[in-house]
């Protein structure tokens, strides 16, 4: 069956977030171009990213307003300078943080600079041929957040009945009143998608290829929902009828209760699937790999009771299974997908995935146990991502120092010696392994502790906000990934040679 292939390869995970500059957030302008130059000195050939969506509940990239829409708030400023859509004046006068990402400040900052910007553009062809483009989604979305604006910010369970179950009277009406917010809203996804082509253009001549992250779900105070509510599972009044989330596991005794609406994948099937095919062609034109979350909940996902306040009184229920994948694949050709089989993973996830030729992933953090462990890098299987660590994990040091006597002594007859700096031990071990591509996330390369963890997984608030400091980057670093990872045959050329 036609599948994508992962040349033997290996890269890096940090979310554009997280770089360092001066306006309170990493983006994509100069500090993003010296990162793709870092990559290629360091001989990566992918740099992975977290969902690139507009961020919603808790800041988090996997609560999104909108599957389609990118994060204005990545804009760079420098960018819009350069094309004479902001002055000096904007951006001066504001002082953020370094060390993390303050959400509440920097938000109001740069959606003022989209306003300024969205001011001073004129009326062009190129932005009139992409709203014509991008019009499937564009207006819905646009619409949406003027009137999550108008209405205070309030979600949309909360709006006025005829606009929340879009009677068309009450929509032109406000179509009409908020027609500047919505331009405002679509020059701002203009200019999101002209940044990030161009730096993906810029880290292609440097043969950095992007891999990117698409939940299985979307969240309920979302555009995706508001606008199409016949393919998701809701009462009369709108409302989820169940909601998503997985059984206890590794993170949380009582599972993870997520309450993203669920797929009614039978009307999906009616329309050919065609949402989830216009939604992954989106992010295959922003990048060239996607990394496919809960991978697991096309076969089965855990339906939670909308009442319920922990996760464990759901039941599976089955997904679209292979018919989702095929539609998929006569739509879009082979399938560069990384399949995210982490979790409770029964043999008919594993008869999909392998059906059609994905990679799944392996996690080392994951590894300790009896000798069959899967994440045992001895039972690979080629066609696999192995991570030291994904953005749901400790950094590789803090989890190595919450290890026992025991763990450690494992890991230490693993390897056949003592461990000296688990960082270091385990990227050897991950870019030494069978697996086709070899990832690990920047804070793992830096040698950092679990203060410089991205996300816990079940924690409401406080995730996201790590970033690099420039200092943090230690000297010999971009020789040493270089070394390694020509050592172990992970520079695609070489391959070729």
């Amino acid at each position: 069956m036609s599948a994508a292939i992962l040349p033997r390869s290996a890269g890096v995970l940090l979310h554009p977030t997280s770089l360092p500059g001066p306006y309170g957030i990493g983006d994509l302008g100069p500090t993003a171009y010296r990162w793709i130059d870092t990559l290629a000195a360091m001989k990566q050939s992918w740099w992975q990213v977290l969902p690139l969506g507009p961020t919603g509940f808790g800041d988090s990239p996997y609560q999104s307003y909108s599957a389609f829409a990118g994060n204005v708030l990545l804009l760079s400023p420098e960018l819009l300078l350069r094309d004479g859509l902001l002055t000096q004046e904007d951006v001066e006068g504001r002082s953020f943080r370094e060390d993390r990402v303050d959400f509440e400040a920097v938000a109001p900052f740069k959606l003022g600079l989209v306003r300024r910007a969205a001011a001073r553009l004129n009326a062009t062809e190129e932005f009139e041929a992409y709203c014509q483009r991008e019009g499937s989604w564009l207006h819905d979305y646009a619409l949406f957040m003027a009137l999550r604006d108008a209405f205070g910010g309030t979600p949309v369970n909360r709006w006025p009945n005829d606009v929340r179950t879009r009677k068309p009277a009450a929509l032109a009406a406000l179509e009409s009143e908020l027609a500047d917010e919505i331009r405002i809203v679509k020059v701002g996804q203009f200019l999101f998608d002209r940044q990030w082509n161009q730096l993906k253009a810029y880290a292609h001549s440097h043969s950095v290829k992007l891999i990117g992250d698409a939940p299985i779900f979307v969240a309920g105070d979302s555009a995706d929902v508001w606008a199409n509510p016949d393919l998701f599972l809701l009462d009369a009044a709108g409302m989820p009828t169940a909601v998503a989330g997985v059984p206890p596991d590794y993170f949380a005794e009582t599972g993870q209760l997520w309450g993203n609406p669920l797929y009614d994948w039978d009307a999906m099937e009616r329309t050919g699937f065609a949402w989830w095919i216009a939604r992954l062609q989106r992010q295959l034109a922003q990048v060239d790999w996607i990394r496919l979350d809960h991978f697991r909940g096309f076969a089965a996902a855990w339906h939670v009771p909308a009442t319920d306040t922990t996760a464990l009184n759901g039941k599976w229920v089955d997904g679209p299974r292979a018919m989702l994948f095929h539609a998929i694949r006569r739509a879009l050709g082979d399938l560069p997908i990384i399949a995210e089989d982490l979790g409770v993973i029964t043999p008919d996830v594993d008869d999909l995935r392998t059906g059609f030729g994905l990679p799944g992933m392996r996690v080392l953090q994951f590894m300790l146990g009896a000798p069959i462990n899967p994440y045992w890098p001895h039972n690979y299987e080629a066609n696999t991502v192995v991570y030291t660590g994904t953005h749901d994990n400790d950094t590789t040091n803090g989890w190595y120092h919450t290890l026992d006597d025991s763990d450690r002594r494992k890991l230490n007859d693993y390897l056949g010696h003592a461990i000296g700096q688990p960082h270091e031990e385990m990227i050897r071990l991950a870019w030494a392994s069978v697996a086709a591509l070899a990832i690990a996330p920047l804070q793992d390369l830096l040698g950092l502790g679990g203060d410089a963890r991205m996300n816990v997984p079940g924690r409401a608030k406080g995730n996201w906000h790590w970033r690099l400091r420039p200092e943090q980057f230690p000297a010999g670093l971009i020789e040493r990934m270089a070394d390694w990872t020509e050592r172990y045959g992970r520079v695609p050329t070489q391959l070729e040679k």
